[in-house]
């Protein structure tokens, strides 16, 4: 039972921690904000998450799994999953915008979240990769492999992110991403002949 409540109230401060972070950007978010909207003292926080790091880092971590169905991971995902994924990203902004944020900032020198999008890149890189291989084969209908496809895809996703959270009226993120995609099926087949899907 005390376990229980203890995993509850992790759950109640990451979602706080996400909410001061998307209003005041992760140098501006304090740990007694976050501490207050859940009806903690600093201390009392300190408790669950020693340092504000490890805080982020819980914060990133938890994002992710909501993206990956529980961390099952992508590699078994096809396109179709991840334009689900977009149009998912698109219903809450709130948490777009925190994780954008926090990818801005950790480019910076001596960022806590620096490690982590490292990382996570290294590992999105090689998800996308496989993606890519289990929808094409070795070669995609472009002539890339898909380890060179697997960055383009990666940036494509997250930088339509920005576009659409600068500007939502002008940029419709899901349905550019399914352009992209377009793009990397290749033209349409011509006179009843089967495009190239790279199994042959």
């Amino acid at each position: 039972m005390a376990r229980a409540r203890s995993e509850e109230r992790r759950a109640e401060i990451l979602r706080a921690a996400l909410e001061v972070i998307a209003e005041r950007g992760y140098r501006g978010a304090s740990l007694s904000a976050v501490a207050e909207r859940v009806g903690l003292t600093q201390q009392g926080l300190l408790h669950y998450y020693p340092t504000k790091e490890a805080l982020l880092v819980a914060v990133l971590e938890e994002r992710d799994q909501w993206d990956t169905g529980g961390g099952t991971g992508r590699e078994s995902w096809r396109l179709e999953l991840l334009d689900s994924l977009v149009e998912y990203n698109a219903m809450r902004p709130g948490i777009v915008q925190t994780f954008s944020a926090l990818l801005g900032e950790s480019v910076t020198d001596g960022h806590p979240a620096r490690d982590f999008f490292t990382h996570r890149y290294t590992q999105v890189r090689s998800e996308m990769a496989n993606v890519l291989r289990a929808e094409y084969g070795e070669r995609l209908p472009g002539g890339l492999t898909p380890e060179q496809a697997a960055p383009l895809l990666t940036a494509v996703m997250d930088g339509l992110q920005y576009q659409w959270l600068l500007d939502p009226r002008a940029v419709d993120m899901p349905a550019a991403f399914r352009d992209f995609l377009n793009l990397l099926r290749g033209p349409a087949p011509q006179d009843g002949t089967e495009g190239n899907t790279g199994d042959n």
